[in-house]
């Protein structure tokens, strides 16, 4: 897979099916489960995150030349996720389901708009500033994934 736009669109599925898992498991109150869930979607979350930011931002922004712009709004929006994942977190171990799936609720707006942000302009706009370079993106992307997973 050497597309961009199809590499870290796969990821935001893989997100989203855990992110639904969790969703589920906390809604029907078994809380051991939910836990479990929450914690696998919470770890991928960070991985994509750490693609994007630590790999694909830095080749778009030296391709580009742009340091701002559209990747310094993804930033943003990372941590606005971020803070929502870590309000989750507390709930989680709290066992406060009306509270984690109001956070769950907001996290999946704010999740929708910034994927379609980011499969609709900036993973095309890489693609095609990239052109042949974006597979040792992808590739680069693959490495710290695969780290991630086996630490």
């Amino acid at each position: 897979m050497s597309n961009i736009s199809e590499y870290l669109g796969l990821g935001h599925r893989h997100c989203d099916d855990l992110f639904v898992d969790a969703e589920n498991a906390m809604a029907d109150g078994k809380f051991d489960e939910a836990e479990a869930k929450y914690q696998a979607f919470h770890a991928e979350m960070e991985t994509h995150f750490s693609m994007e930011e630590n790999v694909m931002f830095p080749a778009f922004e030296s391709a580009t030349g742009m340091s701002g712009g559209p990747t310094e709004m993804m930033r943003l929006e990372h941590m606005q996720m971020r803070e929502l994942l870590g309000q989750m977190q507390t709930a989680m171990v709290e066992r406060d389901a009306e509270e984690y799936l109001g956070l769950s609720e907001t996290l999946l707006m704010l999740m929708q708009q910034h994927n379609f942000k980011e499969e609709n302009m900036l993973y095309r706009m890489a693609d095609s500033v990239m052109g042949p370079e974006g597979a040792s993106v992808v590739e680069r992307m693959q490495a710290l994934q695969d780290a991630h997973s086996h630490a």
